[in-house]
């Protein structure tokens, strides 16, 4: 019994490993469309990506760091249950979150009522798993 529910938790720890294998490069257009919402700045205001917008929070060193973490951000209820559920942003979780930012919030978070505040969901595996390789490639792992 135990080692058909570890058999289980492997291939889907697996398939998400295989789903933030993505391409950088690629995402780095696929990032034209979140750049409405996000900025990446580094600690010193070097802008890498977007356009300083301020609707969502600054991506920079987003790899690694627990979710709803950025200071001076006002974050929606949705994600603090699923930070205070210990959620720690890696490539495959950003790439299952671009799609559907709701549904991957209920997941985590482990209530179904649970609502993200970001409305826009990318289409599509690749595109997902891209966007997360680029923000990967431009930001620093922060560890909390």
């Amino acid at each position: 019994m135990n080692y058909t529910l570890t058999a289980a938790m492997i291939l889907s720890l697996s398939a998400g490993a295989a789903l933030a294998a993505g391409d950088a490069e690629a995402g780095k257009k696929v990032f034209n469309q979140c750049q409405t919402c996000h900025v990446v700045a580094a600690p010193d205001g070097t802008v890498l990506a977007g356009k300083n917008a301020k609707v969502g929070p600054n991506l920079y060193g987003i790899i690694g760091r627990k979710a709803a973490s950025y200071e001076g951000f006002k974050y929606g209820d949705g994600i603090m249950e699923a930070a205070a559920a210990g959620l720690v942003w890696d490539e495959a979780g950003i790439a299952e979150y671009v799609q559907d930012p709701t549904a991957y919030i209920d997941k985590v978070s482990g209530d179904a009522k649970a609502k993200s505040k970001m409305m826009f969901k990318l289409k599509g595996e690749d595109k997902a798993a891209d966007v997360a390789a680029f923000l990967a490639s431009i930001s620093p792992a922060t560890t909390y």
